[in-house]
């Protein structure tokens, strides 16, 4: 019987080492798990800020364009105010020539 109590005894510390060995071999895949979902959530991170860059850089080219085009608006409506006050001038001086004919 002494023989069977050395086995036992045995037995338990193995027992208890598979236990401590499936222990951390769950913990070290909960931490490779973990440490995959970081790696994502840092792509991802990555992206958004790839992203953001993007469409800082698209805010500035567009406001350049508008800046761009309401200057190209402001001088066309310059030139459309002084055309029309040519064809007003020219049309007041076809009305005075025409009423001097008739007159």
């Amino acid at each position: 019987m002494g023989d069977d109590t050395g086995t036992t005894g045995a037995m338990n510390d193995l027992s208890a080492i598979d236990a401590a060995a499936k222990r951390l071999v769950q913990a070290l895949d909960a931490l490779d798990a973990a440490l995959e979902r970081r790696r994502e959530q840092d792509h991802a991170s990555d992206a958004l800020a790839s992203q953001l860059h993007a469409l800082g850089n698209d805010r500035s080219r567009l406001a350049a364009e508008l800046d761009d085009v309401a200057a190209r608006a402001k001088r066309l409506e310059t030139a459309n105010r002084d055309v029309a006050g040519r064809i007003d001038a020219v049309m007041e001086t076809i009305r005075g020539v025409v009423d001097a004919e008739e007159g």
